[in-house]
């Protein structure tokens, strides 16, 4: 499992935002894009995106990070 995490500040505008995702198989042969997001130091918003395989969801991944990384978001040690 390849965990990714990802943060976004500035402090002007009071902005400290984090990003984080991995891809995990399913019970049933299917793979998940789980992903949480929120304020840096708070519970985030969990999302799970499914796929029938797991190239689809480490696809999907490796678009989002791009994604963010456009946004601002900068790699860090995960938690």
């Amino acid at each position: 499992m390849n965990h990714i995490y990802l943060e976004r500040h500035d402090t002007d505008k009071n902005l400290h935002r984090f990003y984080q995702m991995f891809v995990t198989p399913g019970i049933f042969g299917d793979w998940s894009l789980v992903r949480e997001w929120g304020r840096v130091g708070s519970p985030g918003t969990v999302r799970k995106d499914w796929f029938c395989c797991e190239e689809d969801a480490l696809a999907a991944e490796n678009k989002l990070v791009a994604n963010k990384g456009k946004k601002g978001y900068q790699p860090k040690p995960s938690k």
